[in-house]
């Protein structure tokens, strides 16, 4: 009887495995020189990142770009480092735990892992260690609510490009983007009237959103409605009047025009026509990272303060709230509908009062 070789990183025999991968942006490993260079140059060498020609843009990313700007971004990573290591990594780990124990709250037996786009854990590593699991089904859920080419259209990319070299494919299953959908928009009305509960509210509500260079809306990206969109939602779940809530920009990189308005420029505003006091959400980030921390927590209140604003509150990120947890188990749940997870099928949802109407 002929005796055939098997992959001797398989286990043919072991039960075929469902796996969630959850995608966040990335972090450095340590907020030293040498690993913001690392992270930069990965980052920033994805074309989809910088739409520029790679003639023009690769040598400016690496003869100044990467000369530059690890110093400072360093410093900045200190100033909102934990003991634990980065936020966005701190956070993104935690959710990912608890959101394995909300699955299975429901009888879902999977793999719950997360990866980073750029930096640490990396894709590649993530799906390779699933592959040795017997990997058959794979959920991919990048933690961007927005879609953006620049972040949801890349992180598929990097699976693809992982995928790609595999024999053995497993079934694959995306999640484009949630900036809609009901229970994330209620985690965030929760997330605030907890806040509102606790210090009260401020004369304006800030709601500020990762910014993009303006020509991907108008090459087609549906980044910009999109955020649009879940500022509408949460300002008409809150019941709040036009004038008590504003929609900006931030993080603008290089010269070329952003989505506007911007985050920066918007608060000094507020604050040069009497505005006293400003709070600040960033819906479109999930978890607590250098670009709320550190961008709108520490230079977004000095920015206020400086231009004659008197109370200036950071809300924080939903990170593990229960209700955004619950949100993500709802999200992935319809999305593994029909795959053998162990779970019994999901019942119907019930519409909300909103979806009723």
């Amino acid at each position: 009887m002929t005796r055939y070789p098997s992959a001797s990183h398989l286990d043919h025999a072991a039960p075929a495995r469902t796996a969630l991968l959850l995608v966040q942006l990335g972090t450095p490993d340590a907020p030293t020189p040498a690993a913001v260079r690392r992270y930069l140059r990965e980052f920033l060498s994805d074309p989809r990142v910088v739409e520029l020609p790679r003639a023009l843009w690769l040598p400016i990313l690496h003869g100044l770009v990467l000369r530059l700007r690890p110093a400072q971004s360093a410093r900045k990573y200190a100033s909102i480092w934990s003991e634990e290591g980065s936020p966005l990594l701190v956070h993104t780990r935690r959710q990912a735990t608890l959101l394995r124990g909300a699955l299975g709250a429901f009888g879902h037996q999977l793999e719950v892992a997360f990866a980073m786009r750029y930096g640490n854990p990396s894709i590649p590593a993530v799906l390779r260690e699933l592959r040795e699991r017997n990997l058959a089904r794979l959920l991919v859920l990048p933690l961007y609510p927005q879609y953006a080419a620049s972040t949801s259209a890349t992180a598929l990319d990097a699976v693809g490009r992982e995928l790609a070299g595999w024999r053995n494919l497993p079934e694959l299953r995306m999640v484009r983007g949630f900036h809609d959908h009901d229970g994330y928009i209620d985690a965030l009305a929760a997330h605030l009237r907890r806040a509102w509960e606790r210090d009260g509210r401020a004369e304006r509500l800030v709601m500020s959103f990762h910014g993009v260079p303006r020509r991907t809306l108008e090459l087609g990206d549906p980044y910009h409605d999109e955020c649009l969109a879940t500022g509408r939602r949460l300002a008409e779940r809150l019941g709040l009047r036009p004038d008590e809530w504003l929609l900006t920009f931030q993080s603008r990189f290089g010269r070329a025009e952003w989505l506007r308005p911007y985050t920066e420029p918007s608060l000094r505003e507020l604050a040069a026509s009497g505005v006293r006091s400003v709070e600040v959400i960033c819906p479109g980030f999930v978890a607590d990272c250098l670009e709320t921390l550190e961008e709108i927590a520490i230079e977004g209140r000095r920015a206020f303060l400086e231009a004659g604003g008197r109370e200036f509150r950071y809300l924080g990120c939903l990170n593990e709230s229960p209700e955004f947890i619950g949100a993500l188990a709802s999200i992935a749940r319809q999305h593994l509908s029909g795959w053998p997870t162990g779970a019994a099928p999901a019942a119907p949802l019930t519409p909300t009062p909103a979806q009723a109407r």
